[in-house]
Protein backbone atom coordinates (compact mmCIF):
# COMPACT_ATOMS: atom_id res chain seq x y z
CA UNK A 1 0.00 0.00 0.00
CA UNK A 2 1.18 3.17 -0.69
CA UNK A 3 2.13 5.32 2.93
CA UNK A 4 2.46 9.30 3.76
CA UNK A 5 5.91 10.17 5.44
CA UNK A 6 6.66 13.24 6.89
CA UNK A 7 10.12 13.26 5.78
CA UNK A 8 11.52 12.29 2.36
CA UNK A 9 12.30 8.31 2.59
CA UNK A 10 16.17 8.61 2.25
CA UNK A 11 19.82 9.00 3.34
CA UNK A 12 20.72 12.64 3.42
CA UNK A 13 24.37 13.83 5.10
CA UNK A 14 24.47 17.60 4.80
CA UNK A 15 27.29 17.91 7.79
CA UNK A 16 30.08 14.97 9.38
CA UNK A 17 28.37 12.96 12.03
CA UNK A 18 28.02 13.76 14.47
CA UNK A 19 27.44 17.32 13.46
CA UNK A 20 27.74 20.52 15.21
CA UNK A 21 24.59 20.87 17.03
CA UNK A 22 24.92 16.86 18.13
CA UNK A 23 28.47 17.86 19.60
CA UNK A 24 27.36 20.78 21.76
CA UNK A 25 24.88 18.67 22.90
CA UNK A 26 26.85 15.99 23.91
CA UNK A 27 28.98 18.50 26.04
CA UNK A 28 25.99 18.97 27.62
CA UNK A 29 24.99 15.88 28.20
CA UNK A 30 28.21 14.55 29.53
CA UNK A 31 27.90 17.64 32.36
CA UNK A 32 23.97 16.87 33.30
CA UNK A 33 23.61 12.94 32.18
CA UNK A 34 25.13 9.75 34.19
CA UNK A 35 27.72 8.37 31.98
CA UNK A 36 26.09 4.97 33.15
CA UNK A 37 23.34 5.89 30.05
CA UNK A 38 25.41 4.68 28.15
CA UNK A 39 25.39 5.68 23.94
CA UNK A 40 26.05 3.81 20.74
CA UNK A 41 25.89 6.66 18.53
CA UNK A 42 26.43 10.11 19.53
CA UNK A 43 24.15 12.14 17.41
CA UNK A 44 20.95 13.80 18.83
CA UNK A 45 17.83 13.33 16.73
CA UNK A 46 15.07 15.85 15.91
CA UNK A 47 12.54 13.78 14.40
CA UNK A 48 11.80 11.10 12.35
CA UNK A 49 8.95 9.36 10.07
CA UNK A 50 8.75 5.55 8.29
CA UNK A 51 12.76 4.54 8.62
CA UNK A 52 14.29 7.68 8.41
CA UNK A 53 15.88 9.84 11.45
CA UNK A 54 16.33 13.28 11.04
CA UNK A 55 19.11 14.59 13.46
CA UNK A 56 19.49 17.92 15.02
CA UNK A 57 21.42 18.78 12.24
CA UNK A 58 19.23 18.20 9.29
CA UNK A 59 20.94 14.63 8.73
CA UNK A 60 18.88 12.14 7.57
CA UNK A 61 19.92 8.46 8.69
CA UNK A 62 18.81 5.04 7.98
CA UNK A 63 17.15 3.72 10.73
CA UNK A 64 18.10 -0.46 11.17
CA UNK A 65 17.62 -0.68 14.92
CA UNK A 66 14.10 1.16 15.84
CA UNK A 67 15.32 1.85 19.22
CA UNK A 68 15.87 -2.01 19.42
CA UNK A 69 13.12 -2.86 17.90
CA UNK A 70 10.46 -0.67 19.09
CA UNK A 71 9.42 1.15 16.21
CA UNK A 72 8.77 -1.85 14.38
CA UNK A 73 5.70 0.15 12.47
CA UNK A 74 7.65 2.83 11.45
CA UNK A 75 8.81 6.19 13.68
CA UNK A 76 5.59 8.72 14.55
CA UNK A 77 2.72 6.42 12.77
CA UNK A 78 0.03 9.37 12.17
CA UNK A 79 -2.82 7.37 13.74
CA UNK A 80 -0.91 6.45 16.87
CA UNK A 81 -0.07 10.10 17.28
CA UNK A 82 -3.57 11.00 16.37
CA UNK A 83 -4.41 8.33 19.45
CA UNK A 84 -2.09 9.05 21.89
CA UNK A 85 -2.99 12.54 21.34
CA UNK A 86 -6.79 12.63 21.09
CA UNK A 87 -6.26 10.22 24.44
CA UNK A 88 -3.75 13.04 26.21
CA UNK A 89 -6.82 15.42 26.01
CA UNK A 90 -9.02 13.78 27.49
CA UNK A 91 -7.64 11.56 30.61
CA UNK A 92 -3.88 10.84 31.60
CA UNK A 93 -3.96 9.00 34.64
CA UNK A 94 -6.17 7.71 37.47
CA UNK A 95 -4.18 4.40 37.84
CA UNK A 96 -5.65 1.26 36.95
CA UNK A 97 -6.68 -0.56 39.86
CA UNK A 98 -8.25 2.46 41.76
CA UNK A 99 -10.37 3.98 38.99
CA UNK A 100 -10.38 1.39 36.06
CA UNK A 101 -10.49 2.47 32.42
CA UNK A 102 -11.90 0.81 29.09
CA UNK A 103 -8.58 1.08 27.16
CA UNK A 104 -6.75 -1.55 29.50
CA UNK A 105 -9.16 -4.39 29.24
CA UNK A 106 -9.64 -3.56 25.30
CA UNK A 107 -5.69 -4.21 25.35
CA UNK A 108 -5.77 -6.86 27.20
CA UNK A 109 -8.72 -8.22 25.52
CA UNK A 110 -6.63 -7.85 22.00
CA UNK A 111 -3.59 -9.50 23.58
CA UNK A 112 -5.72 -12.58 24.26
CA UNK A 113 -6.67 -12.74 20.67
CA UNK A 114 -3.02 -12.71 19.03
CA UNK A 115 -0.88 -14.44 21.53
CA UNK A 116 -0.82 -18.00 20.58
CA UNK A 117 -3.27 -20.71 22.01
CA UNK A 118 -7.37 -21.06 22.05
CA UNK A 119 -7.59 -21.46 25.94
CA UNK A 120 -8.52 -18.79 28.31
CA UNK A 121 -6.50 -15.95 28.80
CA UNK A 122 -5.72 -13.15 31.42
CA UNK A 123 -3.25 -10.26 30.94
CA UNK A 124 -1.52 -7.63 33.45
CA UNK A 125 0.22 -4.53 31.61
CA UNK A 126 3.20 -2.79 33.10
CA UNK A 127 5.71 0.10 31.85
CA UNK A 128 9.07 -2.60 30.46
CA UNK A 129 9.83 -5.72 29.12
CA UNK A 130 11.94 -6.05 32.23
CA UNK A 131 9.11 -5.14 34.71
CA UNK A 132 6.99 -8.25 32.20
CA UNK A 133 9.23 -10.31 33.06
CA UNK A 134 9.61 -10.00 36.69
CA UNK A 135 5.87 -9.94 36.77
CA UNK A 136 6.14 -13.57 34.83
CA UNK A 137 8.63 -15.03 37.68
CA UNK A 138 5.90 -13.81 40.32
CA UNK A 139 3.04 -15.58 38.84
CA UNK A 140 5.25 -18.23 37.54
CA UNK A 141 6.49 -18.91 41.50
CA UNK A 142 3.01 -18.16 42.73
CA UNK A 143 1.49 -20.86 40.67
CA UNK A 144 3.44 -23.80 41.11
CA UNK A 145 4.79 -22.83 44.62
CA UNK A 146 8.50 -23.39 43.11
CA UNK A 147 11.36 -21.01 43.33
CA UNK A 148 13.68 -21.96 40.51
CA UNK A 149 13.68 -20.10 37.42
CA UNK A 150 15.33 -21.44 34.31
CA UNK A 151 16.92 -18.60 31.66
CA UNK A 152 18.93 -19.79 28.62
CA UNK A 153 22.70 -19.18 27.99
CA UNK A 154 23.12 -16.12 25.67
CA UNK A 155 19.78 -14.82 27.29
CA UNK A 156 18.76 -10.92 28.03
CA UNK A 157 15.40 -10.49 29.57
CA UNK A 158 16.24 -6.89 31.95
CA UNK A 159 18.07 -4.77 34.06
CA UNK A 160 16.33 -4.69 37.37
CA UNK A 161 17.87 -6.86 39.95
CA UNK A 162 16.46 -9.82 39.39
CA UNK A 163 16.27 -9.86 35.52
CA UNK A 164 20.00 -8.78 35.03
CA UNK A 165 20.64 -12.19 37.17
CA UNK A 166 18.24 -13.87 34.31
CA UNK A 167 20.47 -11.99 32.08
CA UNK A 168 23.60 -13.92 29.84
CA UNK A 169 26.63 -11.59 30.08
CA UNK A 170 28.24 -10.17 32.84
CA UNK A 171 29.19 -7.18 30.71
CA UNK A 172 28.27 -4.30 31.07
CA UNK A 173 24.88 -5.09 32.48
CA UNK A 174 25.72 -7.25 35.43
CA UNK A 175 29.03 -5.96 36.54
CA UNK A 176 29.67 -4.23 39.47
CA UNK A 177 25.89 -4.40 40.30
CA UNK A 178 25.39 -7.70 42.48
CA UNK A 179 24.88 -9.70 45.16
CA UNK A 180 22.04 -11.00 42.67
CA UNK A 181 18.49 -13.41 43.62
CA UNK A 182 19.19 -16.39 44.15
CA UNK A 183 17.36 -19.72 42.21
CA UNK A 184 18.08 -18.05 38.94
CA UNK A 185 19.88 -20.88 36.38
CA UNK A 186 21.36 -20.48 33.09
CA UNK A 187 21.10 -23.31 30.78
CA UNK A 188 22.51 -24.50 27.82
CA UNK A 189 20.51 -23.06 24.27
CA UNK A 190 20.28 -24.68 20.57
CA UNK A 191 22.69 -22.54 18.99
CA UNK A 192 23.35 -24.00 15.32
CA UNK A 193 26.12 -21.83 14.35
CA UNK A 194 28.52 -22.62 17.42
CA UNK A 195 27.05 -25.98 18.25
CA UNK A 196 26.20 -28.22 15.18
CA UNK A 197 23.77 -29.86 16.96
CA UNK A 198 19.93 -30.76 15.42
CA UNK A 199 17.19 -29.00 17.93
CA UNK A 200 16.70 -32.64 19.38
CA UNK A 201 19.90 -33.09 20.33
CA UNK A 202 20.31 -29.43 21.95
CA UNK A 203 16.99 -29.72 23.52
CA UNK A 204 18.21 -32.82 26.10
CA UNK A 205 21.52 -30.94 26.38
CA UNK A 206 19.45 -28.63 28.31
CA UNK A 207 17.21 -30.98 29.50
CA UNK A 208 20.18 -33.21 30.86
CA UNK A 209 21.72 -29.96 32.49
CA UNK A 210 18.31 -29.05 34.49
CA UNK A 211 18.00 -32.61 35.94
CA UNK A 212 21.54 -32.86 36.85
CA UNK A 213 21.80 -29.17 37.96
CA UNK A 214 18.78 -28.07 39.20
CA UNK A 215 15.91 -30.89 39.20
CA UNK A 216 13.04 -30.51 37.11
CA UNK A 217 11.01 -31.07 40.15
CA UNK A 218 12.30 -27.28 41.51
CA UNK A 219 11.22 -25.45 38.57
CA UNK A 220 9.00 -22.92 38.50
CA UNK A 221 9.47 -21.71 35.05
CA UNK A 222 11.45 -21.64 31.70
CA UNK A 223 12.21 -18.30 30.02
CA UNK A 224 13.41 -18.41 26.61
CA UNK A 225 13.39 -15.66 23.93
CA UNK A 226 12.02 -17.63 21.03
CA UNK A 227 14.86 -15.50 18.23
CA UNK A 228 17.93 -14.34 21.03
CA UNK A 229 17.70 -10.73 20.42
CA UNK A 230 20.91 -9.16 22.41
CA UNK A 231 22.64 -12.41 22.83
CA UNK A 232 22.84 -12.11 18.88
CA UNK A 233 19.47 -12.97 16.87
CA UNK A 234 20.47 -16.79 17.92
CA UNK A 235 17.31 -18.52 16.68
CA UNK A 236 17.53 -22.19 18.22
CA UNK A 237 17.16 -24.81 15.54
CA UNK A 238 13.78 -26.45 14.82
CA UNK A 239 12.26 -29.07 17.21
CA UNK A 240 14.25 -27.25 19.72
CA UNK A 241 11.07 -25.84 21.54
CA UNK A 242 9.13 -28.31 20.51
CA UNK A 243 10.61 -30.56 23.03
CA UNK A 244 11.43 -28.45 25.37
CA UNK A 245 7.50 -27.25 25.20
CA UNK A 246 6.93 -31.08 26.23
CA UNK A 247 9.38 -31.63 28.84
CA UNK A 248 7.84 -28.41 30.84
CA UNK A 249 4.26 -30.06 29.86
CA UNK A 250 5.61 -32.75 31.62
CA UNK A 251 7.21 -31.62 34.92
CA UNK A 252 4.64 -28.92 35.31
CA UNK A 253 6.88 -26.32 34.23
CA UNK A 254 5.64 -22.65 33.28
CA UNK A 255 6.96 -22.16 29.69
CA UNK A 256 7.28 -18.45 29.11
CA UNK A 257 7.88 -16.99 25.95
CA UNK A 258 9.74 -13.79 26.25
CA UNK A 259 8.44 -12.07 23.13
CA UNK A 260 9.84 -8.63 23.93
CA UNK A 261 12.18 -7.99 21.27
CA UNK A 262 10.82 -10.78 18.87
CA UNK A 263 6.86 -10.12 19.42
CA UNK A 264 4.12 -8.10 17.90
CA UNK A 265 4.74 -8.33 13.89
CA UNK A 266 8.45 -7.95 14.00
CA UNK A 267 8.73 -11.39 12.62
CA UNK A 268 6.46 -12.10 9.94
CA UNK A 269 3.59 -13.31 12.60
CA UNK A 270 2.16 -11.56 15.92
CA UNK A 271 5.17 -13.57 18.10
CA UNK A 272 7.87 -15.08 16.80
CA UNK A 273 7.18 -18.61 18.77
CA UNK A 274 4.61 -18.90 16.59
CA UNK A 275 7.86 -20.31 13.65
CA UNK A 276 8.29 -23.15 16.36
CA UNK A 277 4.76 -24.38 16.23
CA UNK A 278 5.14 -24.27 20.29
CA UNK A 279 2.36 -22.53 22.51
CA UNK A 280 3.71 -21.04 25.67
CA UNK A 281 1.97 -20.84 29.11
CA UNK A 282 2.76 -17.45 29.47
CA UNK A 283 3.73 -14.37 26.83
CA UNK A 284 5.70 -10.93 27.63
CA UNK A 285 5.07 -8.59 25.48
CA UNK A 286 6.87 -4.98 25.59
CA UNK A 287 8.73 -3.00 22.94
CA UNK A 288 6.70 -3.22 19.48
CA UNK A 289 3.44 -3.09 21.44
CA UNK A 290 2.77 0.70 21.31
CA UNK A 291 4.43 2.30 18.82
CA UNK A 292 6.82 3.88 21.06
CA UNK A 293 4.99 4.67 24.03
CA UNK A 294 6.21 2.70 27.00
CA UNK A 295 3.93 -0.66 27.50
CA UNK A 296 4.36 -4.09 28.20
CA UNK A 297 2.33 -7.23 29.14
CA UNK A 298 1.97 -10.94 30.99
CA UNK A 299 -0.30 -12.71 29.13
CA UNK A 300 -1.06 -16.25 29.72
CA UNK A 301 -3.27 -19.01 30.70
CA UNK A 302 -6.24 -18.07 33.06
CA UNK A 303 -5.34 -20.50 35.83
CA UNK A 304 -1.75 -19.09 36.00
CA UNK A 305 -2.20 -15.65 36.16
CA UNK A 306 -5.20 -15.85 38.62
CA UNK A 307 -3.17 -17.72 40.68
CA UNK A 308 -1.66 -14.56 42.53
CA UNK A 309 -4.16 -12.66 45.10
CA UNK A 310 -5.77 -9.18 44.02
CA UNK A 311 -2.93 -6.37 44.68
CA UNK A 312 0.25 -9.00 44.34
CA UNK A 313 0.98 -7.61 40.88
CA UNK A 314 0.36 -3.73 39.37
CA UNK A 315 1.73 -1.04 39.30
CA UNK A 316 1.34 3.07 39.26
CA UNK A 317 1.99 3.63 35.72
CA UNK A 318 1.16 0.10 34.20
CA UNK A 319 -1.54 0.11 31.35
CA UNK A 320 -1.54 4.37 31.75
CA UNK A 321 -4.66 5.54 29.41
CA UNK A 322 -1.84 7.02 26.77
CA UNK A 323 -0.48 4.03 26.33
CA UNK A 324 -3.03 1.89 25.68
CA UNK A 325 -4.51 4.50 23.12
CA UNK A 326 -1.38 4.07 21.37
CA UNK A 327 -1.06 0.17 21.58
CA UNK A 328 -5.22 0.13 20.39
CA UNK A 329 -3.86 2.16 17.14
CA UNK A 330 -0.90 0.04 16.38
CA UNK A 331 -2.31 -3.40 16.16
CA UNK A 332 -5.09 -1.78 14.09
CA UNK A 333 -2.08 -0.36 12.16
CA UNK A 334 -0.91 -3.79 11.59
CA UNK A 335 -3.84 -5.30 10.53
CA UNK A 336 -5.22 -2.59 7.96
CA UNK A 337 -1.76 -2.00 6.95
CA UNK A 338 -0.67 -5.93 6.16
CA UNK A 339 1.98 -5.23 8.64
CA UNK A 340 2.70 -8.81 9.19
CA UNK A 341 3.36 -9.80 5.80
CA UNK A 342 5.20 -6.42 5.15
CA UNK A 343 7.70 -7.92 7.80
CA UNK A 344 7.70 -10.51 5.51
CA UNK A 345 8.53 -8.75 2.65
CA UNK A 346 11.16 -7.24 4.27
CA UNK A 347 12.47 -10.37 5.24
CA UNK A 348 12.99 -11.68 1.66
CA UNK A 349 14.51 -7.92 0.62
CA UNK A 350 17.53 -8.87 3.18
CA UNK A 351 17.94 -12.37 2.17
CA UNK A 352 18.08 -11.22 -1.30
CA UNK A 353 20.25 -8.18 -0.56
CA UNK A 354 22.47 -9.43 2.08
CA UNK A 355 22.14 -13.68 2.28
CA UNK A 356 25.29 -13.98 0.44
CA UNK A 357 27.70 -12.13 2.57
CA UNK A 358 28.92 -14.93 4.56
CA UNK A 359 30.35 -16.09 1.03
CA UNK A 360 31.68 -12.82 0.13
CA UNK A 361 33.45 -11.48 2.99
CA UNK A 362 35.82 -13.54 4.99
CA UNK A 363 35.17 -11.87 8.24
CA UNK A 364 31.26 -12.54 7.90
CA UNK A 365 30.59 -16.41 9.44
CA UNK A 366 26.90 -16.05 9.60
CA UNK A 367 23.41 -14.40 8.08
CA UNK A 368 20.57 -14.71 10.03
CA UNK A 369 17.20 -13.40 10.30
CA UNK A 370 13.33 -14.05 10.23
CA UNK A 371 11.02 -10.67 9.13
CA UNK A 372 12.74 -7.82 10.11
CA UNK A 373 15.33 -8.95 13.10
CA UNK A 374 18.83 -10.22 11.56
CA UNK A 375 22.12 -10.87 12.62
CA UNK A 376 25.50 -10.87 10.76
CA UNK A 377 27.69 -12.91 12.75
CA UNK A 378 31.31 -11.32 12.43
CA UNK A 379 34.31 -14.10 13.32
CA UNK A 380 38.36 -14.09 12.22
CA UNK A 381 38.24 -15.13 8.69
CA UNK A 382 37.97 -18.76 8.61
CA UNK A 383 37.32 -19.89 12.06
CA UNK A 384 34.28 -19.41 14.02
CA UNK A 385 35.93 -17.74 16.76
CA UNK A 386 34.20 -14.39 17.51
CA UNK A 387 35.26 -11.06 16.58
CA UNK A 388 34.75 -7.99 18.47
CA UNK A 389 36.95 -5.65 16.96
CA UNK A 390 35.56 -6.11 13.69
CA UNK A 391 32.37 -4.95 14.37
CA UNK A 392 33.29 -2.57 16.43
CA UNK A 393 35.31 -0.90 13.23
CA UNK A 394 31.97 -1.43 11.12
CA UNK A 395 29.46 0.33 13.21
CA UNK A 396 31.82 3.46 13.64
CA UNK A 397 31.75 3.21 9.56
CA UNK A 398 27.67 2.60 9.49
CA UNK A 399 27.09 5.68 12.00
CA UNK A 400 29.30 8.53 10.35
CA UNK A 401 28.00 7.49 7.14
CA UNK A 402 24.13 8.04 8.28
CA UNK A 403 23.21 3.90 8.76
CA UNK A 404 21.93 3.05 12.57
CA UNK A 405 23.13 0.02 13.05
CA UNK A 406 23.12 -2.10 16.56
CA UNK A 407 25.62 -4.44 18.37
CA UNK A 408 24.43 -7.53 19.93
CA UNK A 409 25.91 -11.05 20.84
CA UNK A 410 27.36 -12.55 24.24
CA UNK A 411 31.10 -11.57 22.61
CA UNK A 412 30.10 -8.26 21.05
CA UNK A 413 30.51 -9.67 17.44
CA UNK A 414 27.02 -9.65 15.88
CA UNK A 415 25.73 -6.76 13.92
CA UNK A 416 21.70 -6.39 14.82
CA UNK A 417 19.40 -5.10 12.13
CA UNK A 418 16.15 -4.32 13.40
CA UNK A 419 14.51 -2.27 10.92
CA UNK A 420 10.97 -0.96 10.62
CA UNK A 421 8.74 -3.03 8.39
CA UNK A 422 7.76 -0.12 6.42
CA UNK A 423 11.06 0.38 4.95
CA UNK A 424 11.63 0.51 1.17
CA UNK A 425 13.83 -2.00 -0.56
CA UNK A 426 15.52 1.10 -1.87
CA UNK A 427 16.58 2.03 1.55
CA UNK A 428 17.82 -1.69 2.58
CA UNK A 429 20.24 -1.82 -0.93
CA UNK A 430 21.47 1.79 0.26
CA UNK A 431 22.24 0.52 4.24
CA UNK A 432 23.61 -2.50 3.06
CA UNK A 433 26.14 -0.56 0.35
CA UNK A 434 26.92 1.10 3.35
CA UNK A 435 27.99 -1.82 5.58
CA UNK A 436 29.64 -3.89 2.24
CA UNK A 437 32.01 -0.74 2.70
CA UNK A 438 33.16 -1.72 6.53
CA UNK A 439 32.94 -5.14 5.23
CA UNK A 440 34.93 -4.99 2.26
CA UNK A 441 37.34 -2.56 3.69
CA UNK A 442 38.03 -5.25 6.81
CA UNK A 443 38.29 -8.51 4.29
CA UNK A 444 41.04 -6.37 2.26
CA UNK A 445 43.08 -5.89 5.51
Amino acid sequence: MTRDFSVPQQRKLVTELPGPNSIALQERRVASVSRGAGTLANIYMDHASGAILVDVDGNQLIDLGCGIGVTTIGHAHPAVAAAAAEQAAKLTHTLFTVTPYENYVRVAEKLAEITPGDFEKRSILVNSGAEAVENAVKIARKHTGRRAIVSLDHAFHGRTNLTMAMTYRPWPERAGMGPFPGELYSVPVSYPFRDGLTGEEAAEKTIDYIRTHIGASEVAAFFAEPIQGDGGIVIPAPGYFTRISEFCTENGIVFVADEIQAGIARTGTWYAIEHHGVVPDLVTTAKGIAGGFPLAAVTGRAEIMDAVQPGGIGGTFGGNPVSTAAALATFEAIEQEGLLAEARRVEQALWARIGDWAQRFPVVGEVRGKGAMFGVELVQPGTITPNPEALTAVLEHVTTNGVIALDAGSWDSVLRIMPSVVISEELIDDAASVIEEALGSLSAN
